[in-house]
Order: C-alpha cells, then structure tokens, then sequence
C-alpha cells in the first residue's frame, strides 16, 4: 500500500515487472521444449505462478514460473503418459507443496549452512550464464557487439541516472537498432510460436484409480521437493539482499496452491526463478509483490496481446540482461585468495561441493543436499577428534578418577571403550562428565560397555559430572539398549 501511495516507488516496481515480464519470455519457451511441451504451457505456466504467488508467497518481490527444474523431473511424465498425466502431476506436487508446507518443511532451511548457500548462489551464477552460451554460438558477428553493448548500457547508465531499470533501456535500444537496421539476429520468436489466446480452465482426463496414483506421484513428489527447496534457498537469498525477513512457511504452501492453479489452467508448473528474481530485486530495485503481479500480467499482455512485437526482440538483448545478473549474483568475496587462505578448508570443500553437483546435474535441489551432506561430515568429523579421556586423579590407592572431555556422539563415543586400563584400573573407577556432553544411545551403550568390562574385573565404575540432559538420556536409555555388551 505505501508503494501504491508514492509515485516513484510504483514507477520502479512497474518497471521492473516488465523488465522481468520481457525476461520470462524466452525461458519459459525453452523450459517448455525441455518439458517437451507446447510454449504455451511454460507461458501461461509463467503468468499463472507469478500471479498467484504475488498475493499468496510469503516473500515480496520474489518471481515465480516455469523453471528448468521443474521441467527437467516431470518431462519422462509426457512422453511416456501423455499431456493430461503430466497436468496431473503438476496437480499433485501442488497438493504435496500444500502439505509440506503446513506441517512446516520450511523450518528444515534453518539447518542449512552459510558456505551451502554461498555454494548455491555461486552455481546458481555460473548456470545461468552457461544457459547463455547457445544463444552466442554459431551466430552473425554483430550479436556479439549487441552484447556488448546491452553489458556497457547496464553498466553505465546507472551512473547517469536510475528513473529507468537500466536493462529495460538496454532491450528497448536493442530492439529499436535491429528493427530499425533490418538486423539479421536470432530473436525471441525464434525461440517458439507465442499462444494467441487466454489461458482457460483444464481438467485432465485421468482415472481416479490407485493405478494413476502409483504413474503420477513419484514425479509429482519429485517437483514438490525441488520446486520447494529451490524456491526456500531464493526466498533466504532475497532476504539476505533486501536486509528483511519472510515467511517460509507461507511461501511453501504459497507455492503448492500456485502449482495447483497453474495445473487448471493447462500449466506445467514451476517455482521461485532465481535469476529473474535478482533482475527484479537487485537489477530493477523491487521491492513489493505489485512487481511479482506486475511481471505476470505484463508477460500476458505481451504475448497475446503483443506477440508480433516481443517476436522481433533480439536475443542478445536478453543475453546482456542474464549475463549481468549472473555476475551481480556471484559472490566474489567467496573466492578472493585471501577469503580462501582465511576460510577453514572443510567450509571451502562444502562450497566447491554445492557447486560442483549443481553445475554437474543442471539440479540446486541435488547440489544443495550435497553440500548439506558434505557440512554435516565435515561437522562430525571436527567433533569427533576433540574427545578425550584424561587421567586426572588418584585419590586413594583404590580409587582412579578420568575426565572425558568433549561432544559425546556416535562418531566420538565409539573409541571411547578403548581408552581405559582395565586390567591395571584399581578396584573403584570414576569417570567424570563434567566437560563433556552426551547426545545420543551410542555413547550411552558404549558406557554401558565400559561399565560392564570393569565388572567383568571385579571393578566398579561410578559416572559423575552430568549435565541435566546428559543425566536425563543416560538415566533413561543405561541397562536397557540391545547390544549394549
């Protein structure tokens, strides 16, 4: 309401989602050939997403549509099953998002580390450049110079002024120079024919039979998964470039009712696109969901009310656009020589192993797991070397006194039992836990097998020094855990 209410902000937020809108285009064309399914389907897929996410998502400003992702984990549905079972599909991983979404899936982002992320958005970067890369092959001599000349017009006219997002000014040129020169270079309705018509309401024909279920619902969880994980790691992104805090949990089951409404509408589903986000967000200054709304409703108008227009866009109008997001999204920070030589080594294989399989697989789902994966082994393993046991006291001839320092965990605690004398020990054993801490039924049953060696000698063992959740889960889980001995 306050940006509706101040002219300058509602000129930035307008201007951005046709910037985004004229963006949307040509991905949602090649999202939908690797859907193999008509570019309608990205296209209205892509007006469907953003308008309902603008009023729905829990993040301002953030793009939804047709995405590669998605695309890439439900394209075997149409070859192998036809249209209506790939509409289906998009249908139930909706449904699924909703769920997901309600039961709190959105919380699981708080155990995702900092270098996961800064691995995400720096693969994020270099696969949408990548993307660019066919649009600069096998190609006239004068698209490279259109190139260069969108980068320059993005680079420089901020400096001048920012009344207009700088990229809108760079397509505009561009387009006014090819049209006004006869220009022969690949334009966006190169990239598929543009729809001519509305959206309208699509109820596929499936049987409602446990049969349908067990074709769909792998695939549909497939896209439920990765549309939400890649649109929750944008939502962070932006909260992390706008200084604000969203609402993850709304997001996800904002995202699962959009699926459903694009799935009515004929859609092929989507999720959050990151690299129209940053256009949106970093490159055109929004910061409210008119622009998400804006963006859709401009991409509608555009290809079916101004088709002929957008077709003569050229490509490489829209190459100079990526290709500044994706050096605005890398992070340079992250791979300066100094950053590297002060950054321990284990954060920097968790980054390079984000982007790694993400680069690898085309997947941010996968690289994101990954380096998850990766931090959670690294963690461990850190933990795990920092355990103890030291021989403090002898406080009489029959009594010797050991300290265990450290995080007691299955990856620790497992040695543990080896670390004693129980031959040499006197008769009385007092293991101290006073600096240490246990965290789960391994280290309880490998106390358990402590205790049971030293009897075994005649010995007894006296554990002191527990913490109130030690004492509490060694209370509970000591005498009872099979195989303890």
């Amino acid at each position: 309401m306050a940006a509706l209410r101040d002219p300058r902000r509602l000129r930035t937020e307008v201007l951005a989602g046709l910037v985004v809108a004229l963006a949307l285009i040509p991905e949602a064309i090649s999202f939908s050939i690797i859907a193999g399914v008509d570019p309608r389907l990205g296209l209205f897929a892509s007006f469907t997403m953003a308008v309902t996410i603008a009023f729905l998502g829990g993040r301002p400003a953030m793009i939804s549509a047709a995405t590669g992702a998605v695309a890439l984990v439900i394209a075997p549905v149409v070859r192998e099953h036809g249209m209506d079972y790939f509409i289906a599909t998009v249908i139930l991983a909706g449904i699924i998002q909703v769920l997901l979404g309600v039961l709190g899936v959105a919380r699981l982002t708080r155990f995702i580390p900092r270098s996961v992320m800064v691995g995400f958005v720096n693969a994020l970067a270099i696969l949408i450049f990548l993307a660019q890369l066919p649009h600069l092959t096998g190609v006239p001599w004068v698209v490279y110079a259109m190139v260069a000349a969108g980068i320059a017009a993005i680079v420089l006219l901020p400096r001048v002024t920012t009344v207009v997002p700088a990229p809108l000014v760079a397509i505009v040129v561009l387009t006014v120079i090819t049209v006004a020169f006869a220009l022969n270079v690949p334009d966006v309705g190169d990239q598929g024919d543009l729809p001519e018509s509305l959206p309208s309401l699509f109820v596929p024909d499936v049987p409602l039979t446990l049969e349908t279920l067990q074709i769909i619902a792998p695939f549909a969880a497939a896209m439920a998964l990765v549309g939400l994980m890649e649109s929750l790691m944008t939502a962070k992104l932006v909260d992390d470039v706008t200084d604000t805090h969203s609402d993850k949990t709304r997001e996800s089951w904002g995202q699962g009712v959009a699926n459903i409404v694009t799935g009515f509408f004929g859609g092929m589903g989507g999720c959050a696109m990151i690299g129209q986000t940053m256009i949106n967000v970093k490159a055109s200054g929004a910061r409210t969901r008119i622009s998400t709304f804006l963006a859709g409703v401009f991409l509608l108008i555009l290809v079916v009310g101004l088709g002929d227009v957008v077709a003569t866009i050229p490509m490489a109008a829209l190459v100079a656009v990526m290709i500044m997001v994706s050096v605005g999204t890398f992070d340079w920070h992250s791979v300066r020589p100094a950053t590297l030589r002060r950054m321990p080594r284990s954060e920097t294989l968790v980054m390079l192993s984000t982007v790694a399989v993400t680069v690898t697989t085309h997947n941010l789902a996968y690289g994101v797991v990954t380096g998850v994966i990766v931090a959670a082994l690294m963690f461990v393993r850190r933990v795990a070397h920092l355990t103890e046991v030291v021989d403090v006291a002898h406080p009489d001839e029959g009594t010797r006194v050991y300290a265990v320092r450290g995080e007691l965990l299955w990856a620790s605690s497992n040695d543990l039992v080896y670390q004693f004398d129980y031959a040499g020990d006197p008769e009385n054993v007092v293991i101290d836990l006073s600096d240490s801490h246990i965290w789960d039924a391994s280290t309880v049953a490998t106390l358990d097998a402590i205790t049971t060696k030293y009897a075994a000698k005649g010995k007894t063992v006296t554990i002191v020094g527990l913490n109130e959740t030690s004492a509490e889960r060694h209370g509970r889980l000591a005498g009872h855990l099979a195989g303890a001995h």
